[in-house]
């Protein structure tokens, strides 16, 4: 239904919510906020709809879709949820958690959001203007990150706009997200499953569980295969400059993002970012995107990044820019 144009509502009322739903009920696309980042939603059962959604971000078709829901009760319409799912769902939902599970008969979700498997993942997102809009439509919404594919996730209503003006119908501007990574995803397998870090940190859920969770196999991750969920493409969330890991020092024609209130050598305060000046994860989660998409815009010739913890949303925050670091051919 897009015209080439794209309008941006303030997220001021029960106006703007209810505009959105009848967007996505029309089969357009709404880019909305959720406490993770940005979402780009289309009625999940709408297959014309999600082909457009695809089109809008150029994503890879076999990359498989998260539908989100309002509440727990409509996600098991659509998933068939295992004793570790139902712990996981009561513990954290609301909130950034993705479950893949078995689609349960009858799921109204589209074969091309689910990429052609026989499982869903599913969420049920914490965000206000998010859950008002999914109460509106009262169907669950696909919605992956609001961004063209590849590049670094949006944590603005500004950032949606510069990357897909004229290609969608709607962006509802709730003001900067709240956590800045995208959900966890696990796998409720036979064993439980980290697919993706993200959002909640893996300690969490293993408390929740009272087990480990296990790894995906290396070869899930591969571009040339099928993702077994949104996110695991090895060369997602990539910036236009190439990413250098772990710099213990600036070269020349590079920017610095930099973590904590250490400096390295080389540092020039004009060309760099610090994720968390004070070492927060949190802190540096909320400012990731953002600052990679700054840093991005400044033409360098490389980003060079400060090595980042790898405990709680470290471990997220290290494979966004590991994802990020990863070159096309």
């Amino acid at each position: 239904m897009n015209s080439g144009l794209t309008m941006l509502l303030p997220a001021a009322g029960k106006a703007t919510t209810e505009a959105a739903a009848r967007c996505l009920r029309e089969g357009g696309l709404v880019a909305f906020p959720t406490e993770t980042v940005y979402g780009l939603g289309a009625d999940a059962g709408n297959a014309a709809a999600i082909a457009r959604l695809y089109q809008a971000k150029g994503r890879p078709s076999f990359n498989p879709l998260i539908a989100h829901v309002g509440d727990p009760a409509a996600a098991r319409r659509i998933a068939d949820f295992n004793k570790e799912a139902m712990l996981l769902a009561e513990a954290f939902w609301p909130g950034p958690l993705t479950l893949v599970l078995s689609k349960a008969p009858g799921c109204p979700v589209a074969d091309l959001a689910t990429a052609g498997l026989d499982t869903v993942a599913v969420r049920v997102p914490a965000h206000p203007i998010a859950r008002e809009i999914l109460r509106i439509f009262d169907g669950p919404v696909v919605a992956p990150s609001a961004n063209l594919s590849g590049h670094v996730s949006p944590t603005t209503a500004e950032h949606v706009r510069s990357d897909l003006a004229g290609l969608i119908d709607l962006i509802v501007d709730g003001g900067p997200v709240e956590v800045g990574v995208e959900s966890t995803i696990v796998g409720c397998f036979e064993a439980p499953m980290l697919l993706r870090p993200g959002g909640l940190p893996r300690e969490a859920i293993e408390r929740v569980l009272g087990r480990a969770l296990l790894q995906p196999p290396p070869e899930a991750e591969a571009d040339s295969g099928q993702p077994l969920a949104p996110g695991m493409l090895a060369s997602h969330y990539a910036p236009r400059t190439r990413v250098r890991l772990d710099a213990n020092k600036v070269e020349a024609g590079e920017v610095l993002l930099a973590f904590g209130p250490d400096r390295i050598s080389g540092t020039d305060a004009s060309c760099m970012m610090n994720l968390s000046e004070r070492g927060d994860l949190a802190e540096a989660a909320a400012n990731l995107f953002g600052y990679l998409r700054a840093l991005d815009a400044k033409g360098a010739r490389a980003i060079a990044v400060m090595p980042v913890p790898h405990r709680g949303l470290g471990e997220a925050i290290n494979d966004r820019l590991r994802r990020a670091a990863v070159r096309q051919d």
